[in-house]
């Protein structure tokens, strides 16, 4: 959990609170809403989580669906290796956004 806050808190314009129950991170993305990448807008949460699994290969939940359409959901319940991968996938993928 650490690591995966520590590493979201690191990429520019994102924040994220530390969770204290379950498995999941729940940051905020808005500052990438409005960029886009070939031809296709990040307008909220829905068409970022999109993003996400066709470019960076890396589920998620939309925050629309918890009502906070800012945020982005995250599970942490796997190796720190797949963490440390799906986040060099998700940093990748962002630096890809006009």
């Amino acid at each position: 959990r650490d690591f995966f806050v520590e590493d979201l808190r690191s990429i520019e314009g994102v924040s994220c609170v530390n969770p204290n129950g379950a498995f999941y991170v729940f940051p905020n993305f808005s500052a990438y809403y409005g960029k886009s990448f070939k031809e296709k807008v990040i307008s909220d949460s829905v068409s970022l989580s999109d993003y996400f699994l066709d470019e960076a290969k890396v589920a998620s939940v939309p925050g629309i669906a918890f009502g906070a359409d800012d945020f982005i959901r995250f599970s942490f319940a796997t190796s720190m290796d797949v963490i440390q991968r799906g986040m060099q996938r998700i940093k990748d993928a962002l630096a890809q956004l006009n």
